[in-house]
């Protein structure tokens, strides 16, 4: 397995990750480390999450075949259809995962940070399914953005803690929830939404996020007779979806792999969140990596027009995979991804999350050849941001 998808025996990858936490949290990480690798090796935990991904989640998710897009841009592009998931994106594939953890290490309490409230609604339905107390953390910029999600969270049962420290957005509602693990270290799982974090939150993340690529290999070679595509796209925040949509190429070096990153206002306009194009390295939430952050180490604030992408950092694996030079990461503006989500909506008859058209708006930067095969993860549906479309675009 790849040194990018499986961390050393400190947790690093590539020098990056790590476990830079308080030391009343040492316990949690061992313990959740120490069992992890074992549970998802038992053949009744195999069997529990498959059947919730087949027959509760929905999966396999379909690879569409963009017609329309396609003779847009005069090339081959399929979409992995993330969207058509139980709730509406990926997220829950990490959430039935770590919950039925949390379930078999006997905790009765379950936290989580959203930011476009998917991982939110996300965890909100695992712990429904599985009668676990929910409480979401979320920053009140974001609970203002994205309302629907809040209220279907409470729908499920969750109650939604609304932070208004810092900038009162992904970063800020991360914080809250590490702060309540602290304070309840027993009976509390934390599940993390990305693949951010201490050791082994990142690889833990990456592997139910994994699904998605697994899937995308054989339903690519079925369609079309062809091993590998030329291409695979994904949007990139803390990197949850990309890194699942990577997975099973990073060791296939025919294939290009791109992540896609909001530059906000511009890269130059002190509003984005392009950190990799952008970042250096240090620690954040417990994990080394590259970040936004001032000559003296203080954290930047980040801006995206898209909730789910508004985070200062990314995930340690990104990070690693960006100075090995293995996945390319470029980045498209607010007013980019508008545009895109509109385009796609017109052509294919698919309203994507603001998050997963910044991937749908690099196509519009790249210059693919007729011959080319383009997979793009389409991350989540566009209903959470319909407020927004309404606003800049209708």
């Amino acid at each position: 397995m790849s040194k990018f998808l499986i961390a050393d025996s400190e947790g690093y990858f590539e020098g990056f990750g790590g476990a830079y936490v308080p030391e009343m949290l040492f316990p949690n990480l061992l313990e959740l480390t120490d069992c992890y690798h074992q549970i998802i090796q038992e053949e009744a935990f195999q069997k529990e999450y498959l059947a919730l991904l087949k027959n509760y989640v929905g999966r396999p998710t379909a690879l569409y075949h963009a017609t329309n897009l396609s003779k847009q841009y005069n090339t081959n592009i399929y979409l992995k259809r993330e969207d058509l998931n139980h709730t509406g994106a990926h997220k829950i594939n990490n959430a039935i995962g770590q919950a039925l953890i949390a379930k078999r290490l006997g905790k009765k309490r379950i936290i989580a940070e959203t930011g476009a409230g998917q991982h939110g609604v996300a965890t909100a339905t695992a712990c429904a399914l599985l009668g676990l107390e929910c409480i979401v953390y979320m920053g009140s910029v974001d609970t203002k953005r994205q309302q629907p999600n809040v209220k279907r969270m409470e729908m499920l049962g969750a109650k939604v803690r609304a932070v208004e420290s810092g900038t009162k957005v992904l970063k800020d509602a991360t914080n809250e929830a590490i702060r309540d693990w602290i304070a309840n270290p027993v009976d509390t799982h934390y599940i993390l939404g990305s693949a951010v974090g201490p050791h082994p939150y990142p690889e833990m993340v990456a592997y139910f996020q994994s699904v998605i690529s697994a899937e995308m290999r054989e339903q690519f070679v079925a369609q079309t007779g062809t091993q590998d595509p030329s291409h695979v796209i994904a949007c990139v925040g803390g990197g949850s979806n990309a890194i699942g949509t990577f997975y099973h190429y990073i060791d296939r070096t025919v294939v290009k792999l791109i992540g896609v990153e909001a530059a906000g206002e511009g890269l130059n306009s002190g509003k984005t969140a392009a950190t990799l194009s952008l970042g250096t390295v240090g620690v954040l939430h417990g994990s080394k990596t590259i970040l936004l952050q001032t000559a003296d180490g203080q954290i930047e604030e980040a801006h995206s027009i898209s909730a789910g992408l508004d985070y200062p950092g990314t995930g340690p694996q990104h990070a690693a995979l960006k100075i090995a030079g293995r996945v390319q990461y470029v980045s498209v503006t607010d007013s980019q991804a508008l545009v895109a989500a509109k385009l796609l909506s017109r052509t294919e008859g698919i309203i994507p999350a603001l998050e997963s058209a910044h991937a749908i708006a690099y196509l519009e930067q790249a210059n693919f050849k007729p011959l080319d095969q383009i997979i793009i993860n389409l991350s989540g549906r566009g209903d959470k941001d319909l407020d927004t479309y309404i606003k800049f675009l209708l």
